[in-house]
């Protein structure tokens, strides 16, 4: 996905790879690596240390099914490869880490937030961040692209979960910590764990101040929702409540941000934003090709809970399996031509949001962002310029960029 090699997939050997690698997914060609398990091995194990391993499922049915299929795969025992081997403790409290039908109970009243009326209400504050960003490109000069939308990101996360402005700065860093605690711009002296650690221990502590110092939450508001939600007649635990406020913000910063970004760079390669920005008509399947095409999110991990098989691969039951987003989303199974963007792409049943019952709580959200952002972009540019090195997030979880210097051609007025 990053660096351009002249290689075909069929001439690698999957097995010198480990996916769990952070700075793998900075700088090599992930999707050429995918692509070669896609046709290879499907389904392969990669042995990370003595006890200790994963299956990645690189295919888009597989994915689908490992996502979907809760009685065969459990979230409870954690879904990101940094917890590999470890239970999380916020397994059965946090939405994410949580398995049907409590899943549904949990999940269910926080819908609440994210209506398309709670929704509605945040608009005018996107538009003027989405404008603020803008302004320096339209008065001619560059900017980083790619942090602009870190920023963006916070500022929607910020709106919904009723965050001060003023807090958003520090949010935007301690989410991208989060996100990515191996990558050198936002990991502490102290390493990798340290930087998670830290970054866990003041979100948690943020949210803890910020809804002590509230002496009223609305009913309709996302926290007044956590802080009033039962379970089986019981309310959540506090630990619950501000385990679920972190999910929710860093469930902004993984979609939003890097969709833009990574299919600006595309269609800067192909030479083809103009002639999106010509047909608005096709917004709506541009943003949905965008999400396929960055695939920001890219893995989710699940827990075998009994033996069973995935293409005939037999998986152990307590075996830890990885599943793909960014690969299952270029299958060539499923979508023709998966190394183009096509903004006329119709359709195009891509999972950049997940699958089964735990489908992204904040689709509606991130798609109305995009919305805002490409129409914004439309109106007052013909195209963009690099105007420096594009750098890539060094992560397993995320598939982004962080840094892309960028100058707009401003259309004539």
């Amino acid at each position: 996905m990053q660096t351009t090699k002249m290689i075909s997939y069929l001439d690698l050997d999957i097995n010198q790879y480990n996916l769990a690698d952070p700075v793998l997914h900075s700088t090599e060609n992930v999707h050429l690596i995918w692509q070669a398990m896609r046709q290879k091995a499907p389904v392969h194990w990669t042995q990370v240390e003595e006890k200790l391993g994963f299956w990645s499922v690189t295919k888009y049915q597989d994915v689908k099914t490992v996502l979907s299929n809760h009685r065969l795969f459990t979230s409870e025992r954690g879904t990101l490869l940094n917890l590999l081997g470890k239970d999380d403790p916020a397994g059965g409290k946090q939405v994410t880490v949580t398995d049907p039908p409590k899943h549904a109970k949990l999940r269910r009243p926080m819908q609440k937030g994210f209506s398309d009326k709670a929704l509605h209400r945040h608009v005018d504050i996107i538009q003027k961040e989405v404008k603020n960003l803008l302004e320096p490109m339209i008065d001619g000069q560059s900017i980083d692209f790619a942090q602009g939308m870190f920023a963006l990101s916070t500022a929607v996360a910020g709106a919904i979960l009723g965050l001060p402005s003023e807090d958003w700065p520090r949010i935007t860093q301690l989410t991208a910590m989060s996100i990515a605690p191996d990558d050198p711009k936002y990991q502490l002296s102290e390493g990798t764990e340290a930087t998670l650690k830290s970054a866990h221990r003041e979100i948690f502590s943020y949210f803890e101040e910020l809804i002590m110092e509230k002496e009223h939450w609305e009913e309709d508001e996302v926290i007044g929702i956590l802080l009033n939600q039962t379970i089986d007649g019981e309310p959540l635990d506090f630990g619950a409540v501000l385990s679920n406020c972190y999910t929710l913000l860093l469930g902004a910063t993984v979609t939003t941000p890097h969709v833009p970004s990574t299919s600006i760079y595309k269609l800067i390669q192909q030479g083809n934003f103009e002639e999106w920005s010509k047909h608005p008509e096709y917004l709506e399947t541009g943003i949905e090709e965008s999400l396929r095409w960055s695939s920001p999110a890219s893995h989710i991990m699940r827990y075998a809970i009994e033996d069973t098989q995935i293409r005939g691969q037999h998986i152990k039951k307590g075996d830890a399996i990885v599943s793909w987003i960014p690969s299952a989303n270029r299958d060539e199974e499923i979508f023709d031509n998966p190394f183009e963007f096509d903004f006329r792409r119709k359709p195009n049943p891509h999972i950049s949001f997940g699958s089964g019952a735990h489908y992204c709580i904040g689709h509606s959200a991130a798609r109305q962002t995009l919305n805002i952002l490409f129409s914004e972009l439309f109106k007052s540019f013909k195209g963009f310029e690099l105007c420096g090195e594009v750098e890539y997030l060094s992560s397993n979880f995320i598939g982004g960029i962080k840094h892309m210097p960028l100058k707009g051609l401003v259309k004539s007025k």
